[in-house]
């Protein structure tokens, strides 16, 4: 207590329950706080709206805190919404919540902070910080509540942000952080869970793109592995690996999308079987346990938000180029996405899959 007294912390509110019990625990132990909300979308969207920010501020005011509105609609369009797009059209499949914390809310807004003379950025993810008294590093843990572990979309966090962030909820459940909001009766304790991708909010990413870009993509051949002719596409972007519906191909078993190449225009179609790996390469790496792998480290691996860990070996191969190989093969592993590692609740570091 006597060391948050004088500690400045900005609470970055959503409007959501999980950031609004963050503040509030923060003002318990004794952190002087104030409130932001960012304005990150200019169309629409299921996060940061007119009703998110009342919400936010309506929690804020029931606190006694001061809260601001901050708009980095350019800065979230130039680095979240642009890289989504151009990831699609490069044949990969991105994780923009990755590119939010990395660019906005652990970059611009941590800056912002400082600026103010803010000492910690608070956010309601549910993970744990902690350092590590041998080697003096900061280290990103996953929450208690496994169901709500959201490590591996904070696993680029640096050093210098990991010293500057502290998330309350990492200790707690999603139930006790909903008892928490309702003892306090606040306007958000019943609200849900926002889903998906934020400024995509019906999940046609293809008329998305399509919207954004002003671009008709071109239609092309879906091909069999022998390369035979067996359909038609309807622009590369509406595809991704592992892909099962929307294909518009008939076939005597299921079939799932193995691969696209943005060269020839085509998807790859193959039964499942066929999506199986043992092995992937990633770059721009980010470790947090140690400044580089000196040798090859046994680690656990998740290359989904949603998947199970997986046991495998990594190799740090170049400055920044991972290689990874599993004990067993997995299945659609997707260019774009990122493969977290991990030891024990630690998270050792990560990458984007290439």
């Amino acid at each position: 207590m006597s060391e948050a007294i004088n500690t400045r912390a900005i609470i970055a509110m959503s409007g959501g329950v999980d950031s609004s019990v963050a503040a509030a625990l923060c003002l318990e132990q004794g952190y002087q706080c104030a409130g932001v909300t960012l304005k990150l979308y200019k169309g629409e969207s299921s996060c940061c709206s007119l009703a998110d920010v009342n919400d936010a501020r309506n929690v804020a005011n029931s606190l006694g805190m001061d809260h601001y509105v901050l708009n980095f609609t350019e800065e979230f369009d130039d680095k979240v919404v642009r890289h989504f797009v151009e990831t699609y059209e490069a044949g990969a499949t991105p994780n923009p919540c990755i590119e939010c914390n990395r660019s906005i809310k652990f970059n611009l807004l941590l800056l912002r902070a400082r600026q103010l003379e803010f000492d910690l950025l608070v956010t309601g993810h549910y993970a744990r910080i902690t350092k590590d008294p041998v080697s003096g590093r900061y280290l990103l843990l996953k929450a208690l509540d496994e169901k709500k572990d959201q490590s591996y979309v904070l696993y680029c966090l640096t050093q210098q942000q990991l010293s500057m962030s502290l998330f309350p909820l990492g200790a707690l459940t999603k139930n006790e952080v909903r008892k928490i909001a309702e003892d306090k009766k606040f306007i958000n304790a019943k609200k849900g869970e926002s889903q998906d991708i934020c400024f995509v909010p019906d999940g046609d990413y293809g008329n998305f793109i399509e919207a954004y870009t002003g671009k008709t993509y071109p239609h092309g051949d879906i091909i069999d592995l022998e390369g035979k002719v067996i359909g038609s596409h309807k622009g590369l972007i509406r595809y991704t690996i592992g892909q099962r519906r929307g294909l518009g191909v008939a076939a005597n078993t299921p079939v799932y999308v193995a691969a696209k190449s943005t060269q020839a225009n085509t998807v790859t179609l193959a039964k499942e079987d066929a999506l199986y790996t043992k092995s992937l390469c990633a770059n721009d790496i980010n470790l947090i346990t140690c400044e580089d792998l000196k040798k090859p480290l046994r680690v656990m691996v998740k290359t989904r938000y949603l998947q199970a860990e997986q046991r495998a070996v990594a190799r740090q191969i170049e400055d920044d180029k991972l290689f990874i190989e599993f004990d067993s093969p997995q299945r659609a592993i997707t260019p774009g996405q990122a493969v977290v590692m991990y030891d024990g609740d630690i998270v050792v570091g990560g990458a984007t899959i290439i």
